[in-house]
């Protein structure tokens, strides 16, 4: 499963811009509606499209390995309890 970073990248973004930023910020900077910005904050394994990837990236000004992260399930049940 590829896991978005979203809320992490907000954060740093916040961090280097010294204010506050907001989901709805992100919305009306991107273009991106506040729905699918809110489901890719809230739901594990939201699938979303490059085009939106590429206008995170961009407002983040990050690499979309900084975005995006490989999370590969337990295969078994004794990797499962680790």
């Amino acid at each position: 499963m590829i896991r978005i970073l979203f809320r992490q990248q907000l954060d740093e973004k916040s961090f280097r811009d010294g204010k506050r930023i907001t989901i709805g910020d992100v919305a009306e900077q991107t273009g991106i509606s506040r729905a699918t910005i809110t489901r890719i904050a809230n739901v594990p394994g939201y699938n979303t499209n490059t085009d939106t990837i590429n206008l995170l990236c961009n407002y983040f000004e990050c690499e979309p390995s900084e975005l995006l992260q490989l999370v590969n399930p337990p295969t078994s049940d004794s990797e499962k309890m680790k």
